[in-house]
């Protein structure tokens, strides 16, 4: 990543109100772009987004990707040269309750932010997707970028589809146009439901154990920083060389970072310490995919990205995080705080 690129570009964030977005935000403002953003409010109380806001740096839009309209005019407002498209509906089981507003934010909101941004011309487009893009078959081996997309629940097929719209927009319109694909990210600030280490923060807090639906399901887990990193260095190679880069990318973590949802519990709660603790959820839930890991090989060879923090470096840092601002600690602070030990890992 170069920092150096960053200086004064004009950047357009959506989603900088979720957890991803808004570490993603911060990062931005503090290697000096101009960051313009939209996004629904923060969908938890409390959120990252809301602690951070007033010192963010931020240009700020409480706004709708599905309205096309509203979205064409922040955009062209902003005058992006580089776009990052993280705004979704992204919980599995949230869209078992909602799949038409699953797939209203997932695809026809790509679709919108897509159109947008080629209609002002912008230079270099990153949309972030999901793991959970591919037709999960059961593979033993981390799946790869020329793999079929698919997806058995509404939110894994949505992610699915909004990587068939950008090859289409890639193919048919504009070339400057990038998708990129996580693991499950994990890292302070995350307050969002039914995942795991907020689920286990909120119930260490309020000493009680936590309910773990799947202890047996393997996730490809990274600090959220890592995937940052991956999205902030495609983005910097999409706008130097396009034609060589707008693509879909993996940046998932070491094959050995992909462990049962069981291991990371276990270690995060020895690193909490008391009272945390676990109980398996013997109840009736929605098909999750057990089996997933991400072959990153692509993007290390061709990008040069590669993970820096082990996942016990990466639960580290988490705990740290939580704890910190569970003390009172400013979250602004630490958020940046982290930020610049990871670059200095470089």
């Amino acid at each position: 990543m170069n920092e150096k690129f960053w200086a004064g570009k004009r950047v357009f964030l959506t989603g900088h109100t979720g957890f991803k977005g808004a570490w993603l935000a911060l990062w931005l403002a503090k290697l000096g772009a101009r960051v313009h953003a939209l996004a629904l409010p923060p969908a938890t109380s409390p959120s990252l987004w809301a602690l951070v806001e007033g010192r963010s740096g931020v240009n700020s839009t409480m706004g709708d990707i599905r309205d096309l309209d509203a979205l064409k005019q922040a955009m062209a407002a902003a005058h992006p040269d580089v776009v990052f498209h993280l705004a979704a509906q992204a919980l599995v089981r949230a869209s078992y309750d909602d799949p038409v507003g699953t797939y209203a934010t997932n695809v026809m909101g790509t679709v919108h932010v897509l159109e947008a941004a080629r209609q002002l011309g912008v230079r270099a487009i990153v949309n972030v997707t999901s793991d959970k893009c591919y037709d999960n078959v059961g593979l033993e081996r981390g799946y790869r970028e020329d793999d079929p997309m698919g997806g058995r629940d509404p939110y894994s097929s949505s992610k699915g589809c909004a990587e068939l719209v950008t090859s289409a927009y890639r193919s048919s319109f504009f070339k400057p146009l990038a998708s990129a694909r996580a693991g499950n990210v994990i890292g302070g600030g995350d307050w969002a439901a039914d995942r795991i280490v907020p689920d286990i923060v909120r119930a260490a807090l309020a000493g009680k154990p936590v309910q773990v639906r799947n202890p047996h399901a393997v996730r490809p887990w990274q600090h959220v920083l890592e995937p940052l990193a991956g999205y902030l260095l495609l983005a910097e190679r999409v706008w130097e060389r396009p034609e060589q880069h707008a693509e879909g990318w993996n940046f998932g973590p070491d094959e050995r970072d992909a462990v049962p949802v069981q291991k990371l519990v276990e270690t995060l709660i020895r690193l909490w310490g008391p009272p945390a603790e676990w109980h398996a959820d013997r109840g009736e839930h929605p098909h999750e995919a057990h089996f997933l890991r991400l072959d990153s090989s692509k993007a290390r060879s061709r990008l040069g990205w590669k993970p820096r923090l082990s996942l016990d470096k990466a639960l580290e840092w988490t705990v740290d995080w939580y704890r910190r601002q569970a003390r009172g600690e400013d979250a602004r602070a630490l958020t940046l705080g982290q930020i610049e030990r990871y670059t200095a890992m470089a």
